[in-house]
């Protein structure tokens, strides 16, 4: 076992290559310790270098309606009128304050992915 700090790109490309060959250890054994402290060190790389950023909010919408197996018509009742739906769906209609409140209580879709610009 040669675990050192992930301190470059170069470092978390090795260490994922590395992860990736010792994935099915078993716990107890080298490489499971080995597995163990790899997938720390690069959680920790990536939590300081690698940004996600929110999901556009009306793919965050339809994401949630296909989980949840809604149609147009179940936003409808949540939000307004069918063709408001359409309109917000095919981003020709902007998000409300209103919507945005009802989306994230009726879908529980956070507010913040909610409120950025599309």
């Amino acid at each position: 076992m040669n675990i050192k700090p992930i301190k470059t790109e170069k470092d978390y490309s090795n260490a994922i290559a590395r992860l990736e060959i010792i994935f099915d250890s078993i716990h107890g054994i080298p490489e499971g310790d080995e597995l163990e402290i790899l997938g720390v060190l690069i959680e920790a790389y990536e939590n300081q270098h690698i940004k996600i950023g929110y999901p556009d909010p009306i793919e965050a919408i339809k994401y949630r309606m296909e989980q949840l197996g809604y149609t147009q018509n179940d936003l409808a009742k949540v939000i307004g009128l069918q063709s408001r739906v359409s309109e917000i769906l095919n981003r020709k209609r902007k998000l409300t304050i209103e919507m945005i409140r009802k989306l994230n209580v009726s879908l529980n879709i956070p507010t913040d992915i909610l409120i950025q610009a599309y």
